[in-house]
């Protein structure tokens, strides 16, 4: 079997290291770069033509669907792997109609790695847990037809941050609130953001209220 010439992008040192760590227990597979944001995980891509890319979908500078976005037109070789902490619906439609091959959880096990890199080099999708081919064409034709039409949907944790802006909190008001790390909360603001096409929290609140995303007491 020919080597095959993986990037990894995850803006985390430690997942770096823990997919390394398993990937190197196969000799056929050769880590060939690192990124650590979106844009570096573009430019590192478009210059290395790696035949397989991980790529997380919260990274800063330049989020990880936008990056599988671009990538998806400009490098058609590379078979890319969404890979995220986030197992919600939203997030699996959001990266497969973005260019993803495949989907994997961070935690997932060793042989689920290497599952994912050998079904995308065939070129079928590969997605972590029970999720089948058959559901995730289905729920691509779906999104696909009416992709254009409908609100932008947020998963549930997005509309709990929303909200809390809404209420004037700031972040660190509602790392607490929520119980969640100030850095996820910062890293939910960014993507929000970014997924509403908007560049400051007025803009944000009007888009969200507009399309009824969120109420006031």
């Amino acid at each position: 079997m020919e080597t095959i010439n993986i990037l990894i992008a995850d803006d985390h040192e430690i997942i770096h290291n823990g997919i390394e760590d398993i990937l190197r227990l196969n000799k056929n597979y050769k880590i060939v770069g690192h990124a650590y944001n979106g844009q570096e995980a573009v430019d590192k891509a478009l210059n290395l033509s790696p035949d397989v890319i991980f790529m997380d979908i919260s990274m800063p500078v330049l989020n990880g669907i936008e990056a599988i976005k671009i990538l998806n037109e400009k490098l058609t070789k590379a078979k890319i792997i969404a890979l995220t902490q986030h197992d919600e619906t939203e997030y699996v439609t959001q990266a497969l109609l973005a260019g993803a091959m495949g989907y994997l959880i961070k935690n997932s096990k060793k042989e689920d790695f290497y599952n994912a890199i050998e079904t995308v080099l065939k070129n079928r999708r590969y997605l972590s847990g029970e999720s089948s081919e058959k559901m995730v064409d289905k729920l691509l034709d779906t999104n696909s037809s009416n992709h254009e039409q409908k609100i932008i949907h947020l998963t549930r944790r997005e509309h709990d941050i929303l909200q809390k802006i809404s209420a004037d909190r700031n972040n660190q008001e509602i790392a607490d609130e929520l119980n969640i790390s100030l850095r996820t909360v910062e890293t939910h603001r960014r993507n929000l953001m970014q997924k509403l096409k908007v560049n400051s929290v007025v803009g944000l609140l009007k888009y969200a209220s507009k399309n009824n995303l969120i109420h006031f007491d």
